[in-house]
């Protein structure tokens, strides 16, 4: 911390002492959270919409993987410079302004009648998404100074982040239910015109004092790096090495080296890169990425399971997966309690361990697999990623001078978006090469099999032009074929997960979180 930041928080000892006692915090939290679970919703709500999506508009498979993904990829690319950006000009006002935005781009994806268009319409809510979560829990920073009631309000907030991916397929499939797949983005056009009004009267403002200039090359090489690293694991994935995956590598590689090399070089940089020579930090912000990629990856694909291998309505399936949502929320109020009884690395590599073990349960699923199995592993899930996440946030937002707060809050919620985009990508890439692999039965026209090796809804929706047997041996061979990349990719998540608590064991070793007294 510079001299000028302690001069800064000491001689605004007695605003943040009565800070600690602000009236309306716990409103204002509640206005942050709304914005969280908002966003983390529409990362996962798609997967209950994906097969009315996919029968209007007509999307192959790669350009659904991208419908699903463009959302977190955009995010995870702008999220630091958004971060920094709150920092500049204002947390409050950049909260505001990207709600408003928010809800107006949500009509375009309502309304998209092309696949482009919707890819197109994806990213844009990216970008309106970006300047929205770092800045509400760099606020949070700001409006709780008391180390355990910022503990439980970072634990509120993990838990609607995490909960957001299961509590997506529930409002998904309730509006599914009785309009059309655009009513899942309308939704966002109440619920951020409530925030746009609540925030105004309760937020408090916050900024750094002394931010420097917002630097719009790191801005370019942050989106280019990201955007290319994670396009070349996708397509790595999907299709193998070739020569595009091998230019968006290194065009990705280049960019996140060029975006180092200079944050180490400007006197006011949009993220201190010394922030990661500190191991609990690095360890903290490893957990949260792959903590996410396990929650949203087999939340995506288990939309898709329960929908079109086991025929629940999207209402069903989205009820379905609610033992994730209150796992995290449950486990997101407890984590702040338990890291201090036990440790923090106990409670952090218990909680990914947790979501491994579930992961590897569902190497075993199958087409006619008992919902208490899956309820189970859900539920378990759903505790794993509360526990982690939420610890691991706050082990990142007490780190650091509140003057940095948005910047670090950018890089915890890039862990996360890049963790939702790669379990998208990468356990989805797994998922699409298993499937497109399978034989189609004898006696099925070539359109028709082309058409049913795009993606399960496709198959389905194709058989449906054939004749009843045939469309039955169509649809249970697609469907076999989905299942055995379901459990392959679980197989992998599995594996991740389980090495992750072990790293984390290690990488969190001595990390606390605060306690006791009262910060200035």
């Amino acid at each position: 911390m510079t001299t000028e930041t302690v001069r800064h928080d000491k001689g605004n000892e007695e605003s943040h002492t009565e800070g600690v006692r602000r009236p309306g915090r716990w409103l204002a939290l509640a206005a942050l959270v709304l914005a969280v679970l908002l966003v983390a919703v529409d990362a996962t709500v798609l997967g209950l919409a994906t097969p009315f999506l996919s029968e209007d508009l007509k999307p192959t498979g790669t350009q659904l993987l991208w419908i699903g993904d463009v959302y977190s990829f955009v995010i995870a690319g702008l999220l630091v410079s958004m971060g920094s950006l709150g920092d500049r000009i204002g947390r409050k006002r950049l909260l505001l302004v990207g709600a408003a935005a928010f809800g107006a781009v949500s009509v375009l994806n309502a309304y998209a009648t092309s696949p482009e268009m919707m890819i197109a319409a994806r990213a844009l809510l990216g970008v309106a998404g970006a300047t929205l979560m770092p800045s509400t829990l760099a606020l949070i920073r700001n409006l709780f100074h008391d180390p355990r009631e910022r503990s439980l309000a970072i634990g509120i907030w993990g838990a609607m982040a995490s909960a957001g991916a299961a509590v997506g397929p529930v409002v998904g499939g309730f509006l599914l239910e009785h309009f059309w797949w655009g009513s899942v983005f309308l939704i966002n056009l109440p619920v951020m015109a409530v925030l746009v009004v609540i925030g105004v009267k309760l937020i408090p403002e916050s900024k750094n004092p002394d931010p420097g200039p917002w630097d719009l090359p790191s801005v370019a090489l942050s989106l280019v790096g990201m955007i290319g690293v994670v396009y070349a694991i996708k397509e790595l994935a999907s299709h193998g090495p070739t020569l595009d995956v091998a230019v968006a590598a290194l065009v990705g590689a280049g960019g996140l080296t060029g975006f180092v090399r200079r944050q180490l070089t400007l006197p006011a940089p949009l993220l201190d890169m010394r922030l990661f020579r500190n191991r609990g930090f690095s360890g903290a912000v490893l957990a949260d990425l792959l903590t996410i990629l396990g929650l949203a990856g087999l939340v995506f694909f288990l939309s898709q399971f329960f929908q079109l291998v086991q025929g629940r309505s999207p209402l069903e399936a989205g009820l379905a997966e609610l033992p994730a949502a209150i796992g995290s929320v449950t486990a997101g109020l407890l984590a702040g309690r338990f890291a201090r009884r036990f440790s923090v690395r106990s409670v952090v590599a218990g909680g990914l361990a947790a979501i491994g073990l579930a992961l590897a349960v569902l190497t075993a699923l199958g087409r006619t697999t008992g919902y208490p199995v899956l309820g189970a592993s859900l539920l378990v899930v759903g505790v794993g990623a509360g526990l982690a996440f939420t610890v691991t946030a706050d082990v990142i937002l007490s780190g650091v001078p509140k003057e940095q707060a948005g910047s670090a809050s950018a890089v915890s919620e890039t862990a996360y978006e890049l963790g939702a985009a790669l379990g998208i990508a990468v356990l989805g890439s797994i998922v699409t090469g298993v499937y497109r692999g399978f034989t189609t039965p004898a006696g099925i026209p070539s359109d028709v099999a082309a058409a049913a090796h795009d993606s399960l809804g496709g198959a389905v929706e194709a058989s449906s032009a054939l004749a009843p047997d045939r469309a039955g041996a169509l649809v249970s061979a697609a469907q076999e074929a989905f299942v055995d990349g379901l459990r392959i990719a679980a197989g992998v998540g599995a594996a991740v997960l389980l090495a992750t608590a072990v790293a984390a064991w290690f990488l969190l070793r001595d990390q606390e979180l605060a306690d006791g007294a009262v910060e200035h």
